[in-house]
């Protein structure tokens, strides 16, 4: 499967709306970047969160997911504790063509301070604001700053379209918008 460099992102996004808003080049001045990149594009982390607190003592199950495993926060950064993770989001919005795989990556600057992005893969078809989980591995809190970078996406080809899309299952985080939470 091939990477898929910086002149074919800019055509799909230009084409078929594949990154909204979609930023054609890197922008880093007294930030951490995001945009385009030579082989993938940096996206920006959203401002809003859900921080995941013991508050109420709830138990995290994602076959019964409970609201009160977080408190939410809106704004221009969100405090991690230690130890604990974070659901946000991407300001971008994402649309998969058929014959393409997507896989995320944390930025180094965060991977440095001990800060771990995940997501699932992109599915071929899956379309929405993508939900990042953000780890805070260190017994300090961190802090990560909406509007900024938080991960790059590398797009992988594969050498056929698939034969059943993400959108052909009809799959429950399709056109997700905001922080999604867990279904079943």
């Amino acid at each position: 499967m091939p990477v898929m460099p910086d002149s074919w992102i800019r055509e799909q996004a230009e084409k078929s709306q594949m990154i909204e808003p979609f930023v054609e080049a890197q922008k880093r001045e007294g930030m951490i970047s995001y945009g385009l990149s030579s082989y993938g594009y940096d996206a920006r982390l959203a401002d809003e969160f859900r921080i995941f607190t013991n508050v109420d003592n709830a138990l995290v199950d994602p076959k019964n997911f409970s609201s009160t495993s977080f408190v939410e926060r809106r704004g221009k950064e969100c405090i991690i504790p230690p130890n604990s993770f974070v659901l946000c989001r991407t300001v971008e919005y994402f649309r998969v063509p058929r014959d393409i795989l997507v896989i995320c990556l944390g930025k180094s600057t965060y991977a440095r301070c001990g800060l771990i992005v995940n997501v699932t893969p992109l599915e071929p078809e899956w379309e929405g604001h993508v939900t990042l989980e953000i780890s805070n591995t260190t017994p300090l809190p961190a802090k990560v700053y909406a509007n900024e970078g938080i991960c790059q996406f590398l797009f992988l080809q594969g050498s056929e379209a698939c034969e059943i899309s993400y959108a052909d299952r009809a799959g429950k985080y399709m056109k997700q918008t905001g922080v999604t939470l867990p279904r079943i």
